[in-house]
């Protein structure tokens, strides 16, 4: 457990000033407000610190500082986790965004990034090589954060999740300590890094095995809301025979009238993109489109059909679960929600684990649900200055409506801070060993990232 010791935050200040110079940000400095502002606009707290660091040596010189000085931890990479733990009260900040160096070995098939690059800068520095690396559908998401608890994205099916693709990190202890991990180089904390989140480290840099692929066959397909019940069914089917080429997300959005809209967003990832036209089809003869906007394009263009979808400054809450299947109950379900939005933000998303991912085994990653499966977001926006309740009322009631159709846990990377019942239940047989690895690696529990881990105890 963290030191009972009272903060000394004056002394902290005055080390990490000479240690940052003018990239140390204390409330009040027009700095502090660029870097304490997340894309949730509901996260409202107040560090004592920031440090923008620029380097792993500075992250360990800052961690450090802050257990000589009994200040708690919090790192921000993307800043894009909807509970902002990016963001601790009385805590410093360890701000990654500039650790952004985007390094590409096309000669390998590697890809090594800062802790702190998003998605997008990713995936345009490896575009010139016709190379990706598996990544979730926002661009402007931090790999780091997306990685560490999972990464479900529109390659799961061919090249699994995230974390499967990643080779080794640069990691900084909580003790200021700077370690690899990687297969060769402290294997456990590689492990545990696969799922884990960042709980048991700052990492700094990560090595991911890059994939070739010049494009896919995908876009947006959607259909007017009277007709949900019956896509939803259809596109249940659909993925239950899908190839690992296809992966298929599913949900609804705010339509152009205010009205709720289900959409349909294929990625066909195979080497002929032509063998893709065919599950096309059958995706649009789900009903009778409202927009269909289905083509071949790079992968890195077709995650912009996602931008701006979740505007910066707006308010979010979301709830997670996992279904084996879409049953009847479970469409009936998600049909009911959308038909009783309670804002124009609103959405819902259904992800498809398959194919590659679900060949990993268990025990090889500390992700802990390997099987086919349908990872479900109920997400409730609203805009700033709108009474809270209905709003979490309404994703509440969706979460408890799944529930009973649902698997234990659920997606750590989107579990809210008190749901650490589902958190343990989300990794199942790995929960021992994780806890053994947090132990080991954070016993005085300086890091609380994603998912939310209970504090220490003895061994269980």
């Amino acid at each position: 457990m963290l030191s009972a010791a009272t903060p000394d935050v004056a002394s902290a200040a005055a080390r990490l000033r000479a240690l940052l110079g003018d990239r140390l940000h204390e409330p009040g400095d027009p700095g502090y407000a660029t870097t304490t502002r997340l894309w949730n606009g509901a996260v409202a707290r107040t560090p004592a610190l920031v440090a923008r660091c620029r380097d792993a040596d500075e992250v360990a010189g800052s961690v450090r500082i802050a257990a000589r000085c009994h200040l708690p931890v919090s790192v921000r990479s993307g800043g894009h986790d909807w509970a902002g733990r990016a963001l601790r009260d009385g805590a410093l900040v360890l701000d990654l965004t500039g650790l952004h160096a985007v390094e590409v070995d096309p000669d390998n098939a590697t890809v090594t990034i800062g802790g702190g690059t998003t998605a997008a800068e990713l995936l345009a520095a490896a575009r010139p090589y016709d190379l990706v690396v598996p990544t979730g559908v926002v661009g402007a998401v931090g790999m780091a954060g997306l990685t560490l608890a999972g990464g479900y994205g529109p390659l799961c099916g061919r090249f699994g999740l995230a974390l499967d693709s990643l080779l080794g990190a640069e990691v900084v202890l909580a003790d200021g300590r700077r370690v690899t991990a990687d297969p060769r180089h402290d294997a456990e904390l590689y492990w545990a890094l696969r799922g884990g989140g960042g709980n048991l480290g700052i990492v700094t840099e990560l090595r991911f095995r890059a994939h070739r692929l010049p494009g896919v066959l995908a876009g947006m397909i959607m259909f007017a809301l009277s007709e949900a019940p019956s896509v939803l069914r259809g596109y249940g089917a659909l993925v239950a025979e899908a190839p690992d080429e296809l992966t298929v997300m599913a949900g609804f959005l705010p339509g152009p009238a205010g009205e709720p809209v289900i959409f349909v967003c294929p990625f066909y990832s195979g080497p002929d993109l032509a063998a893709g036209a065919p599950w096309m089809d059958r995706l649009r003869a789900l009903g009778t489109p409202l927009v269909d906007q289905i083509g071949p394009m790079p992968y890195a263009d077709a995650l912009r059909m996602f931008d701006g979808g979740m505007v910066d400054g707006n308010h979010y809450l979301l709830r997670t679960r996992w279904l084996p299947a879409l049953t009847d109950g479970t469409v009936d379900t998600l049909v009911n929600a959308a038909r009783q939005v309670t804002s124009p933000f609103s959405a819902l998303a259904v992800h498809h684990f398959h194919g590659a991912a679900s060949r990993v085994r268990p025990a090889d990653t500390a992700f802990g649900l390997r099987t086919d499966h349908l990872m479900t977001e109920v997400i409730a926006v609203w805009a700033p200055g709108d009474e809270v309740g209905p709003h979490r009322e309404w994703a509440e009631r969706t979460s408890a409506a799944l529930a009973p159709h649902a698997l234990p846990g659920g997606y750590p990377n989107l579990l809210a801070p008190e749901e650490t019942d589902r958190v343990r239940l989300a990794y199942g047989a790995n929960w021992a060993r994780l806890r053994h690895a947090k132990r080991r690696y954070d016993p005085r529990d300086l890091l609380h990232a994603v998912p939310t881990l209970p504090p220490s105890v003895p061994p269980e």
